[in-house]
């Protein structure tokens, strides 16, 4: 009888420990996802998709970005350090650096070299860039480098700022066709890699062209096709169907990207890797994470009210309910814990808005640039102006020096007069923001995304419902609840089904991921947890 229950407290300890992690944490970021498109949308998608994660995982009804600019890069960052820029130190996408005096791109690391079959500049990208550890990083610490990190996605720095500076590899699609890497995670491509190369997955899609997924009526939630809202693909008017195999012969494999069959062909991706490399096998927690940035493509060149976007939700909905199967099957529906969210949302089309009688405008980044340089040499009489992008004004310091002109003087001068311009709401000093106690909404979210080696003299917010883009499509980066506002849902291993309505903000993913697996917390977060997913 003795033995009997030695031999059931052995086991039962042995499936508690088992149970402890996880086989596979799965991220899913979306990229430019609205938490109003799960509303919007949801009569048209299947219930296998965001509503099987919605009616069986906890959703986070009201989760936000805390800072500012809300870009792909910082959001991937975010989320993934549970912390924001102004630690992590990814501010923008690209951004002038003061602290090297030059333009310099996220992922961009000239001391590395393309893996697979690729341009020279694609490849040349790591995480060096990046300040503050991940929870992926943390995972492979917390596992003595024995769980597996890879990271994937259209985009470079879609794939490599989540999977951290120890993954063991981070995959990001070429115009050439192919997933490709760098030689900081290895001299050469997976055998399995460079076979779904070889096989030129993306061809199928490219031949098939595009079209509505279902009935016309369907799509009732969005505008007309070809509206005076969207921008042209690839020169092409905005109508379906796309011809895709005419834009390919004029372009390169790159437009995949900019339809819903980009967010297919990472799935068969991230779904032969999973095969391949056998993540989520054992009871050693791999991390797998995925960005779908089609959505992002197709938001930006025809906009949120447009069919095509409509149309690509649809479809990623199915591609999310054929993952989900792959999970159950392969790696079994109570062993991998995944978390679906978005690195921003997006703002509404601005002459969509001005033609429904709202006073707003686009404001094109040129003609910021030009008005800044007339006022400056009218002013100082000389272009005192280094730079200025992602909202950011840098002031070239060697000429003020010359012509013995004050910095603080200067930076008063146009702080006036860029508050007299319709569509700045604040202007912020570098001093104001360095020395933010918190008390100013705007100045927070802005201290949040600032670095002081890396971000300008000023830093320019605009009213509500301005862009700095063009006229059709849309963008993001303020700190607006249209680029801030994103979905949230848990799923999987561990999730109790339920939502929230409470604000919460992305830097606490990665410190629950990091509780709810037991590793150690990303070294920039301020550690707040979302406690509602870690009570079982």
């Amino acid at each position: 009888m003795k033995k009997i229950i030695l031999i059931l407290t052995v086991v039962f300890m042995s499936n508690s420990q088992a149970q402890e992690r996880p086989k596979l944490v799965v991220g899913i970021v979306v990229d430019q996802m609205k938490m109003e498109y799960l509303y919007r949308f949801s009569s048209d998608f299947s219930n296998d998709g965001f509503k099987r994660l919605m009616g069986n995982g906890y959703t986070f009804q009201n989760m936000h970005y805390n800072y500012m600019p809300t870009y792909t890069a910082p959001g991937h960052a975010s989320i993934y350090t549970g912390t924001t820029p102004a630690t992590h130190g990814i501010v923008s996408n690209e951004w002038f650096s003061r602290k090297l005096g030059t333009e310099m791109y996220c992922t961009d690391d000239a001391s590395v070299s393309t893996v697979g079959d690729g341009t020279k500049e694609e490849g040349e990208m790591s995480p060096k860039n990046l300040l503050s550890t991940t929870i992926t990083d943390e995972l492979r610490l917390g596992t003595n480098f024995q769980g597996k990190v890879i990271g994937m996605s259209l985009k470079d720095r879609g794939a490599i700022l989540p999977a951290g500076h120890f993954a063991n590899w981070a995959f990001w699609y070429s115009k050439t066709g192919s997933f490709i890497s760098s030689s900081f995670y290895g001299e050469k491509l997976p055998s399995w890699v460079q076979q779904f190369n070889d096989e030129k997955h993306y061809m199928p899609y490219i031949n098939k062209g595009w079209d509505l997924l279902k009935p016309k009526s369907t799509y009732n939630e969005s505008l007309e096709d070809n509206n005076p809202y969207e921008g042209k693909m690839y020169n092409s008017a905005p109508v379906f169907p796309y011809d895709l195999k005419d834009m390919y012969a004029k372009n390169d494999a790159g437009v995949i990207r900019s339809t819903p069959y980009g967010n297919n062909l990472l799935a068969e991706f991230a779904m032969k890797a999973i095969e391949k490399e056998e993540l989520g096998k054992d009871n050693i927690t791999d991390f797998l994470t995925v960005s779908f940035s089609s959505t992002d493509y197709v938001g930006h060149i025809l906009g949120p009210r447009s069919m095509e976007l409509q149309d690509t939700y649809l479809r990623l909905d199915e591609t999310i309910a054929e993952f989900l199967k792959y999970l159950d099957k392969n790696v079994g529906k109570d062993n991998y814990l995944l978390f679906l969210t978005a690195d921003h949302a997006g703002a509404e089309n601005v002459n969509y808005l001005k033609d429904h009688k709202y006073n707003v405008n686009n404001i094109s980044p040129k003609d910021i640039r030009t008005n800044l340089k007339d006022f400056s040499i009218k002013t100082f009489g000389v272009d005192v102006i280094l730079n200025y992008t992602s909202f950011n004004l840098y002031f070239d310091k060697e000429v003020l020096k010359a012509k013995k002109l004050d910095l603080t003087a200067v930076k008063s001068v146009f702080k006036e007069y860029l508050m007299t311009l319709d569509y700045v709401k604040r202007v912020y000093t570098e001093e104001e923001i360095l020395s933010s106690t918190g008390n100013d909404y705007y100045l927070n979210f802005i201290s949040k995304g600032y670095d002081a080696t890396q971000n300008g003299d000023l830093v320019i917010l605009d009213k509500p419902g301005y862009i700095e883009y063009q006229g059709t499509g849309t963008s993001h980066g303020t700190t607006y609840t249209y680029d801030t506002h994103v979905p949230a849902i848990f799923y999987g291993w561990h999730i109790k089904k339920g939502e929230s309505y409470n604000k919460k903000e992305i830097t606490q993913i990665a410190p629950t991921i990091a509780q709810k697996i037991k590793v150690a917390f990303p070294n920039g977060t301020e550690a707040h947890v979302l406690e509602e997913v870690l009570q079982d």
